[in-house]
Formats: structure tokens, sequence, C-alpha cells
């Protein structure tokens, strides 16, 4: 179900020289921030793009002096419906809510999946969420990508929502994830700085080498050595999206089962065990949990922490890793690290 949020609205451009030779669906995509390529496609195709009065293809090359009319339809927001979804939660007050999300679910209602979202679940479960998300988030403070699993805390009144919105900038929201990476990392810590921002041709991803990018720290330290791969516990001290897929994306070691920011095809020829071979290939989404989640309570100013175990697929994908372990490849031996999270 959704709504609209506002009026459709007419928008003009003029091809000048420097475009002259470019696809229209590249130059609305560039030269309109609120539309992706695709969505860019979409418009072109339904005929709410004309080039000098006529309806062209998607791959239409334009000239200097075209005149591109493009008629922006209204932004349709979802509204979330109640679901009795099954909910692992891990704490719950008057004011707050924290989860266990499990991989393959939405956060929040949005195009393609206004259905079976962490939102459905909690406003059947809640009833009194934060209103200050608006219809399609309520109570959400921050998010975790669909694949990832992992602690998560919602607010259930708009005072515990803008308390805990203020800490996430501030910075006092502590949250560390467990990242299990492909190759033996060299090092048992250590820092990531660089920024992450939109990239440049591709809008679903994100990218260190984006002209907008935002800074961002990663810390990392190893948990565990398998040789060829490596466990990880991982700290964010800011919240760029998809940050730690891209930051040791970047550092030549991204994320198993990562499709966007990493490729394991290489990688799996290596692989003799056929048990850890097959358990990869079942491996449907990227290997990184959010495992610690610590933030003042927004109404005690007690510092509450809270801990996931992994779960099933990756506690299991990382025992075929240890049993496939060469001999001569040992633990990174850091005792305080070992037991943290458990």
């Amino acid at each position: 179900m959704s709504i609209s949020t506002q009026q459709s609205t007419e928008i003009r451009f003029i091809v000048n020289e420097n475009q002259n030779g470019q696809r229209l669906d590249v130059f609305l995509a560039q030269n309109n921030s609120a539309l992706s390529r695709s969505q860019v496609k979409h418009a072109i195709e339904e005929g709410d793009v004309l080039v000098n009065g006529k309806a062209p293809k998607v791959s239409h090359l334009l000239k200097a002096g075209d005149i591109i009319e493009l008629k922006q339809k209204p932004v349709r927001q979802a509204v979330a419906s109640p679901q009795d979804i099954l909910l692992n939660i891990v704490y719950e007050d008057a004011a707050i809510i924290v989860i266990n999300k499990p991989a393959g679910m939405v956060v929040h209602p949005a195009p393609g999946n206004y259905e079976n979202t962490l939102v459905n679940a909690l406003l059947f479960h809640c009833h009194d969420l934060s209103g200050i998300g608006g219809v399609a988030r309520p109570g959400i403070v921050h998010r975790l990508d669909k694949d990832t699993s992992g602690l998560i805390v919602a607010a259930k009144n708009d005072d515990a929502h803008r308390n805990l919105s203020s800490q996430f900038e501030k910075h006092d929201v502590h949250k560390i994830y467990r990242a299990l990476i492909w190759g033996d990392i060299k090092g048992n810590s250590g820092e990531i700085v660089l920024p992450v921002g939109r990239h440049t041709t591709d809008r679903k991803k994100m990218s260190t080498k984006s002209k907008r990018g935002k800074d961002a720290l990663t810390l990392w330290k190893v948990r565990e050595r398998y040789g060829m791969a490596t466990l990880l516990d991982v700290e964010i001290k800011t919240g760029r999206t998809h940050q730690i897929r891209v930051h040791l994306s970047d550092r030549g070691y991204p994320v198993i089962g990562d499709a966007v920011y990493g490729s394991a095809i290489n990688r799996m020829r290596n692989i003799t065990n056929p048990a850890l071979k097959l358990q990869l290939k079942a491996l449907n989404r990227q290997a990184l949990h959010a495992a610690q989640l610590s933030f003042l309570h927004p109404v005690s100013g007690e510092r509450l922490v809270f801990t996931a175990e992994m779960p099933q697929d990756l506690s299991e994908l990382c025992e075929q890793f240890r049993i496939s372990r060469s001999p001569d490849i040992v633990d990174s031996g850091l005792p305080n690290w070992k037991d943290k999270l458990r």
C-alpha cells in the first residue's frame, strides 16, 4: 500500500554543446538526482519524457539545443500494515525494543518490499511506535541491510526516537559486527579511513572513490584465521551506507557472500573440501552480522549493551573453514576477543 506525497511536476532541460551525443537516459540520471537510471528508463517507457515534443527511445542520442521535458510523478510513500511475523526480541520496555533481525528481512517498506518487513512486524507487536519516521518508517532510528543479520533498536515513542537519533549523530552508539572475509588479512588489527559516497556510475552501489564521499572510519580486529578466510570483529565509527562492505572490499578482503562488492569465482576454485564448497554455494547473503549494540537508555541514561550470537548459517560456515584450514595456519592469539561477544 502507498500514498502520494506531492503533486506531479514538469522539468525542462536544454542540451548544451558539451552534452551533444549523450544518451537520453544517462543525461536525465545525471541531471536529476531524484531519479535513478532505472527510474529514468521507466519514465521514458511510460511516455513521461519528451524530446522536442516527441516520445523518444531510452537510447536516444541527444543533440545540442534539444529540449527535454520530464513529467516527474509524485513519490509514492509506502504505508506499512501490521503483520503477525515472529520477532527475536532481545529487550523491550515502554521506550525501546531491541531485535535480533534475521538475514533476508528488509527493515522498512520500499518499492518492491511493501510487506514482511521489520516495520510490518513491529506495528503488529508494539502498536505504539514513534511516528517521527513517518508512515513508512515508524520507530526506525537506524537500519541494517536486508542481508545483514543482527541487532537493531527501534523507538516506541517520539522522545525516545529523538534521544536515540541524537546519540547516533554524536557517535554515542557503539556497534560491533562480525565479518567473515576472503583472504588472510595482514596484521591483527587496523583501521580503514576512506570516504564513502555514491558510486559515480552505479547509483545502487557505494564507493571510496566517489566525488562526494563523506569521511568514514572502520576499525577491525582479527577474531580467528582460516588461511583462505578470516573472521573479524569490526567497529564502525561512522554510519555510511555499506561502509564495512565497501571498506573491506577496497582493501582486497571482501565480505564472503557479498554479491555487490566481492567476487568468489577465483577463490572457490582453490577450495578442495566439498562440504565447505557446498556451504559457500548455499550462502545467499553477505557473511556480516551485527553482534553487539550499545547505547544510553533514552529515559534512564544507563549504558545498555546487547549481544547476539552468530546465526547458524555463519557459525556452520566458520566451522567448515576450521576443518579445511591448513595445518600451518594458526589462530591470531587474541584472548580478549575470543569470548568478547559470546
